[in-house]
């Protein structure tokens, strides 16, 4: 007795159309370019997730930069007083305290100028 395999077929292709719902032309419609696309579609995935956090790291330094230079005080220096003052602050909780508490990363300034 033979297997017929047109059940699993179309399941697998259905689970690929699926995934590809939303994609224009043939990469939405065709089975060889569709999974071609779903599978650049993963390796994008994969690389963004990446990129996200280099992203986020890049967008935290720019605000901190631009605060401290706005109290006349470059980046650079403001990490090694930090390092220096024994404060252990990331770059994503000193970004937030620009955005949403100046105040505070203002005292933080204050103490880290105070040391030297």
């Amino acid at each position: 007795m033979r297997v017929k395999r047109g059940t699993t077929s179309k399941a697998k292709h259905n689970k690929i159309f699926r995934a590809n719902k939303g994609y224009r032309m043939t990469k939405r419609k065709l089975i060889k370019v569709a999974t071609e696309a779903y599978l650049h579609a993963g390796e994008y995935a994969f690389a963004g997730r990446k990129n996200r956090k280099r992203d986020f790291r890049e967008l935290w330094i720019t605000r901190i930069s631009e605060a401290s230079k706005l109290r006349n005080l470059s980046y650079s220096s403001l990490v090694h007083k930090l390092k220096e003052a024994h404060i252990e602050l990331d770059r994503k909780t000193l970004a937030n305290l620009v955005v949403e508490d100046p105040d505070v990363f203002d005292a933080i300034l204050n103490e880290v100028k105070s040391v030297n």
